[in-house]
């Protein structure tokens, strides 16, 4: 398995204005983050809008979706707007996809649109990405696949461009050694060329509350004690040092951290990205 150089996201909603909004991804754009992610969820402003509004707003920095819900679009409305951020970004837009949450039920509803039984939804997520591959023609939108489970984790083998491992908060190490090992044996000859991500939701010691719905209940120090992926600690050196090991055990060189630790990770950033 060769190596492949760090990048690293933020993941931020552009739900504190656009001014706000704006400034978060000229910040992020500073300090040497690879790409600006949005979530996807009707409480919050659309994803793609405020997508396009912080690519129009910097010049180097990536967009993308973290990600598209399948329930809450056709698969022919999810294409055709990752198309048009990826011709009006100059090509800088990632399309992130998944199934969506079961709490996107009534968002779907809301919507007119049927919630879809699992399979359905990815489905449809497939569906997505094959019309994006007819609109873009010569370009190529990136892809990325949350994979949670062995049907997703197929589908990302054979479209994924960027696999992000989602497994849950107390996924061990063997166990995502495990999936990876899966996802590039069903990629063949493509196993090489997809970009495997890890999304951080802890740096550090400490977690804001809102966090919590995302931890399962579960406090830091549990998830320290139980050796959880989903957080990185210690100082700059041993963090850098943790990441290597991801990147080696795992085949993970791309990472995400949440917005709300965005100056905290920046040092790792400096140091690490492209290396």
């Amino acid at each position: 398995m060769s190596k492949k150089a760090f990048r690293f996201g933020v993941v931020a909603a552009a739900d504190g204005g656009g001014a706000k909004w704006v400034e978060t991804a000229r910040r992020a754009e500073q300090l040497g983050y690879s790409t600006l992610l949005s979530p996807d969820n009707l409480n919050l402003p659309s994803a793609t809008i405020a997508l396009g509004i912080a690519a129009a707003a910097t010049t180097t920095l990536r967009v993308g979706s973290f990600v598209l819900a399948s329930p809450l679009r056709t698969p022919r409305a999810a294409a055709w707007e990752a198309h048009s951020l990826t011709q009006l970004t100059g090509g800088r837009f990632e399309l992130g996809l998944g199934t969506g949450l079961p709490t996107m039920k009534q968002q779907a509803e809301e919507l007119g649109l049927p919630y879809g039984s699992g399979r359905e939804r990815l489905d449809q997520v497939s569906e997505t990405i094959d019309h994006v591959r007819r609109l873009d023609g010569a370009a190529h939108t990136p892809v990325m696949i949350a994979a949670g489970g062995p049907r997703a984790r197929r589908l990302a083998a054979a479209k994924a461009d960027v696999v992000t491992l989602a497994g849950g908060v107390l996924t061990t190490r063997e166990e995502m050694a495990g999936y990876v090992d899966e996802i590039r044996t069903a990629a063949g000859d493509r196993a090489e060329a997809i970009e495997f991500a890890l999304n951080l939701f802890v740096v550090g010691d400490e977690a804001p509350p809102w966090l919590s719905r995302f931890l399962g209940g579960l406090d830091v120090k549990t998830l320290v004690e139980q050796d959880s992926l989903t957080v990185l600690r210690g100082d700059v050196d041993a963090m850098a040092a943790e990441l290597d090991r991801r990147r080696d055990e795992l085949g993970v060189s791309y990472f995400s951290v949440n917005g709300a630790f965005l100056e905290e990770f920046a040092p790792l950033v400096e140091r690490l990205s492209g290396k």
